[in-house]
């Protein structure tokens, strides 16, 4: 008896010491799985809209002049995000339920979320539900010291736009951020905003308010640029950077890290500066694996974090390195 006692104590520590990492693997494969699933729907639907600009009504609170001389103000309009689902969305993807801006959590938007750096997100439906308020640098300024003392401003500034969700048939909530003046790519050559490619980003929760509610894990992202033939990217990054590096030496770095780990391409890269906040990356500069011009005296695409700017840099140079998984 005294044997069995002693065989089953050790089973029961054995189990509770591999029981989490076993539940934790199968809880990582299952959302692994769903993700990509996610993604796949929404690529396709995406592409079956014949555009994703221009849907709703946005305007500022401001004044109108009559053709008599009257002036009457007129009241600030934003129905864009909705329009953008109701309009376009919906007729391509199922879906089972809608929620304004001042009802997020009626479509299980959770609202308490961790960022992938370990920051609690609080009270994230009614503190994140403009484009604004979840990614400052949409209307904002950001004031770079120089090496001589000097300092230079970044600004980029647009309407803000008030958040929708909807849940699919599949039980996934999604929340969505919405540009209706997305633009196209222009082919730029030199540094440029990457604020006006975005035409919707979707912070995706894979099971509602189950939990853990956990930027990685259940909670991810599905980013749309360009208004026509868009691009729709869903990178799942690395908790945490791959250090510093020339770019031609970045991708050693991701395998280091994860064998399945690599450089995010300059959309995947302007995907997760959008979703800054959910990362936990509030500056930096980052490269991609977007090369313009080969070997270490070419040059490459990288994204800037404090301001939003894309641009050339030349490949020998250093910068922070994110990685991605497949």
């Amino acid at each position: 008896m005294a044997e069995i006692l002693l065989s089953l104590t050790i089973i029961g520590v054995v189990a509770a010491i591999t029981l989490p990492s076993l539940t934790g693997n199968i809880n990582e494969r299952t959302w692994n799985t769903q993700r990509k699933a996610l993604y796949a729907r929404f690529s396709q639907a995406l592409s079956l809209m014949p555009n994703l600009n221009g849907y709703g009504t946005l305007h500022a609170a401001g004044t109108s002049t009559d053709e008599d001389g009257s002036v009457t103000s007129v009241d600030a309009e934003d129905d864009a995000a909705m329009a953008f689902l109701t309009e376009g969305l919906t007729k391509v993807l199922k879906t089972t339920n809608l929620c304004d801006y001042d009802a997020l959590e009626d479509c299980g938007i959770p609202d308490t979320i961790t960022a992938m750096n370990g920051d609690v997100l609080s009270n994230f439906t009614t503190s994140y539900n403009t484009l604004v308020a979840f990614n400052s640098m949409f209307d904002g300024t950001y004031n770079a010291s120089n090496a001589d003392g000097t300092t230079t401003s970044y600004t980029y500034s647009q309407l803000d736009t008030k958040a929708a969700a909807f849940e699919t048939a599949n039980g996934e909530s999604i929340l969505v951020y919405y540009n209706p003046n997305c633009v196209a790519d222009m082919q730029e050559t030199g540094w440029h905003y990457t604020q006006p490619k975005m035409c919707a980003n979707f912070v995706y929760d894979l099971n509602g308010n189950k939990g853990p509610n956990t930027v990685g894990k259940d909670i991810g992202f599905i980013t749309a640029l360009y208004p026509s033939d868009p691009v729709v990217v869903a990178p799942l990054p690395m908790a945490s950077n791959a250090g510093s590096s020339a770019q031609t030496e970045a991708g050693a770095l991701c395998k280091k890290q994860d064998s399945e780990a690599r450089l995010p391409n300059r959309d995947e890269l302007s995907a997760m500066f959008y979703n800054r906040t959910l990362l936990g990356i509030a500056s930096g500069g980052f490269w991609s694996g977007s090369v313009i011009s080969s070997g270490e005296s070419g040059t490459a695409w990288n994204q800037n974090f404090n301001t939003g700017y894309r641009r050339p840099g030349t490949r020998s140079s250093s910068l922070n390195v994110r990685c991605v998984r497949r």
